[in-house]
């Protein structure tokens, strides 16, 4: 069997490579991703790989045209791509996510692929105010105060049309309880509690006691259970829509003996929400109400049919699988992709965090990374440019890939600053975004269209800033003993940093060749 699956680099899709990669009929996996991962990392190294965003803003043509290019010859299309974030970009997030599965299921169609396998959710059930279990009959009108349940209502919806059209496709959705495993947990953490959370405080028996809204209680499954459930859902060419949920439910009580000694705080959930709804108008928190409403609201799965009729069975309890992502969230554990990228540089074993030695100066030393923030900042800036005007070039992948390296490498100064109180001197970070707009504004000859020779120049602009890049990572690793930081980890990066110079090395020649002739940039 040959598969694809879209939105192979998140959390379902990490644990879905490992279990096609094992299943001995599927010969032939694709990844698709808008930002590609380590594609020398496990389980990452067991596919093929293609660069596609399926929210791209070019037309609806432009984007089930790639996407058909990349599925032809497949006997499966698994589609797990999602937005959860930014909640504030709704018009992003519905294009990514309701005209994203459009796309996709349209271009199933165009490549005469015979099975479409669609990642839905609990999310998608409309809000029930008791315990009993639903089947998969349940209306799926989702929580119309969350634009996640909204949207996997909305999603269903395009799968109905999808199937009234096209009867000679085998459509599959699975709705899972909410998916967890240990390399998911910084994920997690930046997409529901922000950098002002201490999730290290996660760790079992480090919290004086749990505080939850009353009432609360959920079900969840391990991300290895739930690639399972879609391996067997691809192998037998299964149809309709599938619960997957493990069969113990959490209550407040059991997610307090999970997290500590069994020290539960009920609050009223009235209070609770309206705290959150504080919290995100400050921007403290990444997440909005609309997920407390949607937690409180959603029904308790009966995966009955997936267990009678593909023999699915969870090998971990719903509390294991929170017990992992906890014990991933309390050491920052990750994979080498963007999505499920490290929170942070942390040496292997207990972590104390780092910090500036009184034999250093803490000024100097807070200000010099601070700096590298800055160029980090107008990096991303460039680069992001690079690869937006890139996307009809043999480079578009390699640029995307190293894009989020960039931006994980800038999330890692911001938590490094944060953890030892340095000042991020915003107005530095300002000055470095508004000089980078500002050098765009280089015609180099053209007012309204982008001219072949700000390739060249942006290729060396960018090979110098990853010298310099070089430079501050060299410098840390130097100092790692006395900062607190893994040596190892900084190894990678000066090494990933020497890479992405290869990259631009190679960019700036193929730009070079083109830039100065005639008609060339075409070619």
């Amino acid at each position: 069997m040959r598969v694809v699956v879209v939105g192979a680099t998140g959390n379902v899709g990490t644990a879905l490579l490992r279990a096609l990669h094992a299943e001995p009929r599927v010969t032939s996996l694709l990844g698709i991703a808008r930002r590609l991962p380590d594609r020398a990392a496990e389980p990452y190294r067991h596919a093929g790989w293609a660069a596609v965003d399926v929210g791209s803003e070019d037309t609806d043509e432009t984007v089930v045209a790639r996407l058909a290019d990349q599925f032809g010859g497949a006997d499966a299309v698994v589609h797990l791509a999602w937005l959860t974030q930014p909640n504030r970009e709704r018009e992003l997030l519905r294009r990514t996510n309701v005209e994203g599965t459009r796309r996709v299921a349209e271009a199933v169609a165009r490549a005469g692929v015979p099975h479409l396998v669609v990642a839905s959710s609990v999310g998608a059930y409309s809000p029930v105010g008791d315990d009993a279990p639903r089947r998969e009959d349940w209306p799926v009108r989702g929580t119309p105060t969350s634009h996640y349940s909204v949207d996997k209502a909305a999603q269903e919806r395009v799968l109905d049309e999808f199937e009234a059209e096209h009867p000679d496709v085998v459509v599959a959705r699975l709705r899972p309880a909410l998916v967890f495993q240990a390399c998911a947990a910084p994920s997690v953490a930046r997409a529901f509690l922000g950098p002002l959370v201490p999730v290290r405080l996660l760790r079992r028996g480090r919290l004086p006691a749990l505080p939850l809204p009353a009432g609360l209680r959920l079900q969840a499954v391990h991300a290895d259970d739930v690639a399972d459930a879609y391996r067997r859902v691809v192998v037998e060419r299964a149809g309709g829509a599938f619960n997957v949920a493990a069969r113990d439910v959490l209550h407040g009580t059991d997610l307090a003996r999970i997290v500590d000694h069994g020290r539960l705080v009920e609050m009223p959930p009235g209070a609770v929400r309206g705290a959150l709804a504080a919290a995100y108008a400050a921007h403290t928190v990444p997440a909005d109400p609309g997920w407390l409403d949607m937690a409180l609201s959603a029904p308790v799965l009966d995966a009955a049919r997936i267990r009678t009729e593909l023999g699915w069975e969870p090998r971990r309890t719903a509390a294991e699988a929170v017990e992992d992502l906890l014990d991933g969230m309390a050491v920052g554990q990750g994979m080498g992709s963007a999505p499920l990228r490290p929170a942070s540089p942390r040496p292997p074993g207990e972590w104390a965090g780092p910090r500036i030695p009184d034999s250093m100066d803490h000024y100097l030393f807070g200000l010099y990374l601070s700096d590298h923030f800055t160029g980090a900042t107008a990096g991303l800036e460039r680069l992001e440019l690079m690869t937006r005007t890139s996307e009809d070039t043999p480079f578009y992948a390699e640029l995307a890939e190293a894009t989020e390296q960039l931006r994980a490498e800038r999330e890692l100064y911001r938590d490094l600053l944060a953890a030892l109180g340095v000042p991020r001197r915003r107005h530095r970070q300002a000055a470095a975004w508004l000089g980078e707009k500002a050098g765009r504004l280089k015609l180099n000859g053209r007012i309204t269209d982008r001219s072949p020779m700000t390739a060249v120049l942006e290729a060396e602009l960018m090979r110098s800033a990853v010298l310099g890049k070089i430079g501050g990572w060299q410098t840390l690793r130097e100092h790692a003993a006395d900062v607190g930081l893994d040596p190892a980890r900084l190894d990678e990066l000066i090494a990933q940093a020497r890479r992405q110079i290869d990259l631009f090395d190679r960019y700036h020649a193929w730009a070079r060749e083109r830039a100065f002739r005639t008609a060339a940039w075409e070619r």
